[in-house]
């Protein structure tokens, strides 16, 4: 009798020490203080796919953005019905001085992706990509949606705090490096879930037809003239590769949600990605959408790896420098 009135006097306090447990670990995923390492690499590697992809707007700017180009509002109208969906070509009708904003707006962005006033031009290159996004209906794809949440998510984080000209600065004048703060992972642990979203839709979205099921789909890909970069009519003869590449590309999309959580499964995740991405990349004449997409698993990389590979690297660097001084010494 005794025992089970102590079995229900325990249970209050299992309850208790559950929740307490499960908000200890809620709190380390959101809250703990993250290093800015990854988010600085990101910074550099989704900066220059920006400043690239923008840029080349720029080469035929007034032919398909300017008021009388290509892509008229009225098209983007009528395929954006939302108010929301804003850009700052809806507020000036005058070519030269919607192309001075795009210049400023290219500014902006190298001085985002070399980290100068990183905690302002993080937003500024964001708002600036959605509002190209939502302006050129009809000629954005992947690369614009991924491009635009990275930014916003780097904006959130101290993307600034490692790999900058600000950090940098901060360091002359003996305010240390590399600190890390919850903003860091709070942006981190945003990009991995986004990510996981990403491919979890883009696995099901395959799943509603019937050339990735049955194998042919990543023929079908290579076979098409409108992206197609590298010849691979080769591989229509190997038709076992095609359905292992097809098949193997939808399990791990699958997959990724789920295994990308787990360090025994990380890696393999992560190592899967760059031949993918890369493949995507050479064979369809996308590589700024495979590359952005590989800055994306970027988050799932522990700062601590990237920050000693950076220092293996510039040590690495400063030995070959010494030792070549050295040796124009001797030889004087």
């Amino acid at each position: 009798m005794n025992h089970n009135r102590d079995n229900t006097l325990d249970r209050p306090s299992s309850l208790a020490t559950f929740f307490h447990s499960w908000n200890q670990a809620w709190n380390q995923f959101w809250f703990q203080p993250e290093a800015p390492y990854t988010l600085g690499l990101m910074r550099i590697i989704v900066g220059l796919i920006v400043l690239y992809t923008h840029f080349t707007w720029g080469l035929q700017f007034t032919t398909f953005l300017g008021v009388d180009g290509l892509l008229p509002l009225e098209y983007r109208a009528l395929l954006f019905e939302s108010p929301y969906a804003w850009s700052h070509f809806d507020w000036f009708s005058n070519n030269q001085l919607l192309l001075v904003i795009h210049i400023l707006g290219l500014i902006a962005v190298a001085m985002f992706t070399l980290g100068i006033w990183t905690n302002w031009s993080s937003v500024l290159t964001a708002l600036l990509i959605i509002s190209y996004a939502n302006r050129g209906t009809g000629a954005t794809f992947g690369l614009d949606q991924i491009s635009s949440f990275l930014c916003i998510y780097l904006a959130i984080g101290n993307c600034g705090g490692a790999y900058s000209i600000d950090q940098w600065i901060a360091k002359r004048r003996g305010a240390g490096q590399g600190r890390s703060c919850t903003r860091n992972q709070i942006a981190i642990r945003l990009i991995q879930i986004h990510m996981c979203v990403v491919y979890l839709f883009a696995a099901i979205g395959k799943l509603q037809g019937t050339t990735w099921l049955n194998g042919e789909a990543v023929w079908g890909t290579l076979a098409s003239y409108e992206y197609q970069s590298i010849d691979m009519s080769w591989i229509s003869n190997h038709m076992w590769l095609v359905a292992l590449l097809t098949l193997g590309t939808l399990a791990w999309e699958l997959a990724y949600p789920a295994l990308i959580w787990l360090k025994l499964t990380r890696p393999i995740m992560l190592l899967f990605a760059v031949p993918i991405h890369l493949g995507i990349g050479f064979c369809m004449g996308m590589l700024p959408f495979g590359l952005v997409m590989l800055a994306g698993n970027l988050a799932f990389v522990d700062s601590r790896w990237i920050s000693n590979l950076f220092n293996f690297l510039t040590n690495h660097r400063f030995a070959q420098k010494t030792r070549a001084e050295s040796t124009l010494n001797n030889a004087g």
